[in-house]
């Protein structure tokens, strides 16, 4: 959040730390991830549940990697969140600076001040993870993005519903001309005829946008957010939708949530 002139931008976090980016188009690349609180989706299957609210406290890594976490208060104000990167940037460490959540897009008003002075600190591409739903907000800070990893959520699979809101988010990034993927989350649930209107949505802005079938990791039975629980798809069913969204789109690639398995955060 930004408050009146004169007063500091402050945003309230979760975390910020130095992990191998484990999904999409930058996957086993290091990443500076700055974790933002909120979220205003409530997707069946998310592992982050943890950020839809804001907490009283953050959890700052100290070193790159290390996992030394200092605890902070919220809300935090910009020129202490840049200290904090000034810190985690270790020269030739990182390849860039992920904004994660939650929702960043919650937090515009705060990146349109924070992210050029981010660039100028750090040199770094930013990169912005985001459920693609928010375009008028996307509008305010795409100046200031190398590239946009935008979930596209089915209904079938996610309980979310924001097709129109999606379409206008992937063509705004594409007539950007900035790097943009998109990610779909496929879990047993998954109804085809989704994935079809998927493609078809990605195929009308540009059908050489990449897509990711990312199969949904199941959670802990003490972390489902349904009665039903989210499971993941079998092999046959991941080669048939992979199969059906590459009649409309170039690239269509199959990647699991690597960063569980490398236990990272």
């Amino acid at each position: 959040m930004t408050n009146k002139i004169g007063i500091t931008p402050v945003a309230r976090l979760v975390e910020v730390f130095s992990a191998i980016q484990g999904e999409g188009l930058n996957v086993g690349t290091r990443q500076i991830f700055i974790r933002f609180a909120f979220c205003d989706l409530r997707c069946h299957f998310c592992d982050s549940a943890h950020t839809w609210n804001a907490p009283a406290t953050c959890r700052i890594e100290r070193s790159p990697g290390r996992r030394d976490f200092e605890i902070h208060s919220n809300p935090v104000p910009l020129p202490i969140l840049l200290e904090w990167i000034e810190r985690q940037n270790i020269p030739s460490l990182h390849d860039s600076i992920g904004l994660t959540g939650g929702e960043p897009l919650l937090h515009a008003a705060f990146l349109v001040e924070f992210l050029p002075q981010l660039r100028n600190v750090t040199a770094l591409p930013i990169y912005l993870e985001t459920g693609g739903h928010r375009p008028e907000q996307l509008a305010m800070i795409l100046p200031y993005l190398d590239s946009v990893g935008m979930d596209l959520k089915l209904p079938s699979t996610s309980g979310e519903n924001r097709w129109q809101e999606h379409a206008k988010f992937l063509q705004l990034c594409y007539e950007s001309q900035v790097e943009v993927f998109v990610k779909i989350i496929i879990s047993k649930q998954t109804d085809p005829g989704e994935l079809e209107r998927s493609a078809s949505l990605v195929a009308q802005v540009s059908p050489s946008i990449p897509v990711f079938l990312q199969p949904v990791t199941p959670l802990p039975a003490s972390e489902q957010l349904t009665e039903n629980p989210v499971l993941a798809p079998s092999p046959e069913q991941v080669l048939m939708w992979q199969a059906l969204m590459k009649r409309f789109v170039k690239q269509v690639r199959v990647i699991p949530q690597t960063h569980k398995m490398l236990n990272q955060l």
